[in-house]
């Protein structure tokens, strides 16, 4: 068969099984079993595919249609402009963060001399790696508990070609922070927020696929927001920004949070129109 061929029938298959999105997946996860950028695939469609590339494909179909999501096995995602690496250790970043790193970025160029960022519950690196990659001069701290989740944030440094302006930490977002963490414009963190109750109910390519450390909020998904703002709050400069992520319904809450903790809050939207980052600065604008 033809890659074109291969293509086709993967588009009918993933279509049959109610996979959104099925020309876009085709495409790549032919590249992935091919092994060839999607250049490749448009100039080289009409050539015969080795055997080895459609037995690998048969296997990336087979485990899609089981539900692993297309970015695990595809092994990367794009995230503000960057292709970044993935894996089962970390979250996939979602169109929606970029609210969130886009805010920053905007902030971050208001603010005279270069930037630091300090990016918590990093995962991947995307929000701090965007942030970093857009503010010339900057520096960025990024943060996670996980090991497997630095280790896939330090290769999407080398990725981003900013080995020299970012590193990664081990830290502990619910403990207070290491003393040598200070001094920070900018604090951005996407933390788990889904309440321990609904992760059940989550859509099975998130609850079974994506890490359940980087997903439990705890009860009502707030523990890490408490946590975050009344232990790490002292890493800010006097006028640095704190930006978060939330869930659906979380925003007033989490505005509240920030309130008591000396923060003067404010709420944005995603591209849906969802409350989605709630931020803001420890002195009035």
């Amino acid at each position: 068969m033809t890659y074109q061929e291969l293509y086709q029938e993967l588009c009918r298959d993933l279509t049959a099984a109610g996979i959104e999105n099925q020309r876009l997946e085709a495409r790549e996860l032919l590249c992935a079993a091919a092994r060839m950028s999607r250049e490749d695939f448009f100039r080289d469609r009409m050539t015969e595919a080795p055997e080895e590339t459609a037995a690998a494909l048969a296997e990336l179909k087979k485990r899609r249609l089981d539900g692993t999501p297309l970015a695990y096995l595809t092994g990367e995602w794009e995230f503000y402009g960057l292709t970044l690496k993935v894996t089962p250790a970390v979250l996939i970043p979602r169109i929606d963060t970029e609210v969130l790193a886009d805010l920053a970025i905007t902030v971050g160029r208001s603010r005279p001399g270069p930037v630091r960022i300090l990016d918590l519950c990093t995962g991947s690196g995307c929000i701090g790696l965007a942030a970093a990659s857009h503010l010339p001069g900057s520096e960025a701290v990024l943060c996670d508990l996980s090991p497997a989740a630095l280790a896939v944030a330090e290769e999407n440094i080398v990725r981003c070609g900013l080995a020299g302006r970012v590193r990664c930490m081990r830290a502990d977002a619910r403990q207070d922070p290491p003393a040598a963490l200070c001094g920070f414009d900018l604090l951005v963190c996407n933390p788990p927020y889904i309440p321990a109750a609904d992760i059940g109910g989550l859509d099975k390519t998130v609850r079974g696929f994506e890490p359940r450390m980087a997903l439990d909020g705890g009860a009502d998904g707030l523990d890490f927001y408490r946590d975050i703002t009344r232990r790490w709050k002292g890493v800010l400069k006097p006028d640095g920004w704190i930006f978060y992520e939330v869930g659906i319904g979380q925003a007033e809450a989490v505005g509240s949070i920030l309130a008591k903790n000396g923060f003067f809050p404010k709420i944005s939207r995603d591209t849906q129109d969802i409350a989605r980052v709630v931020w803001g600065c420890g002195k009035p604008e």
